[in-house]
């Protein structure tokens, strides 16, 4: 009598959490697991599509890192949008139905306005007394492009010294310290740094990082919401290209 006690309670936080994972979303509304680096884009995109359709997506946010357990275990989402490698991740999960390419990331060299400090090239990084902050690689795609690449030019532990403990996780991070003063150089990822354009300046110049790093948006192969998922994957095709170019994702825009 008691373990059919315990079963019953258990079966009902099961049905309670379940209950309430589906409060706030309406029935046949997509959720979109998005990247926080192309939350800009994807929110111009859910309002442009809600006007034209009168359907409404539910946008959740986080790290691409902490959002592809939930679509490896196919536990949430019905569109996951991303960049390289999880788009590869989804696929190999078996989670992947359609993916429509829309913009790239690529690393950006950002100065405060006016480049005071006269930064030209990721090489300048490394001159003395030039205070610069990079994204963490431990947690960043941008930051193990940028390590490898300042291993390349073997200008790593000269530029790490003007770094010192200033490797931060997330890209807001670099775009707030110059915005601040507080930083006279860094690199983020051009789609933010976009964000910032009002206090920063993108330094031109060539595009040198061994790996191109794609955008897409993909519609996930356990959705129960097929045929939503396909207007609305259309809608992307259509659409999503020009939306994400106008927030910055070009690679480009570091090209002129």
């Amino acid at each position: 009598m008691q373990r059919v006690s315990h079963f019953m309670s258990a079966t009902l936080i099961v049905v309670i959490f379940s209950w309430l994972a589906g409060c706030g979303r309406r029935t046949g509304e997509l959720e979109v697991l998005c990247g926080n680096s192309f939350r800009a884009p994807m929110e111009e995109l859910a309002k442009m599509y809600e006007q034209e359709t009168g359907r409404r997506v539910e946008m959740s946010f986080g790290g691409s890192e902490d959002l592809l357990p939930k679509v490896e275990l196919k536990a949430a989402g019905d569109v996951f949008v991303t960049h390289s490698p999880y788009m590869e991740y989804t696929e190999k999960a078996g989670a992947l139905l359609r993916e429509v390419q829309v913009g790239y990331l690529a690393p950006v060299l950002v100065v405060g306005k006016g480049n005071p400090k006269n930064v030209k090239r990721i090489e300048d990084l490394a001159q003395g007394g030039l205070q610069v902050v990079l994204p963490d690689p431990e947690f960043s795609t941008c930051g193990k492009m940028v390590f490898k690449l300042l291993e390349k030019k073997g200008i790593k532990e000269e530029v790490l010294k003007n770094v010192g403990n200033d490797l931060v996780r997330d890209h807001s991070q670099v775009g707030n310290q110059l915005k601040l003063g507080a930083r006279d150089a860094g690199i983020m990822w051009n789609g933010v740094a976009h964000e910032y354009r009002d206090a920063l300046e993108i330094v031109p110049g060539p595009y040198e990082y061994d790996e191109t790093i794609r955008v897409s948006v993909m519609g996930l192969s356990y959705s129960k919401k097929q045929e939503e998922l396909k207007k609305f994957l259309d809608f992307v095709e259509e659409h999503g290209q020009k939306v994400f170019s106008d927030f910055g994702y070009v690679k480009e825009a570091v090209q002129k």
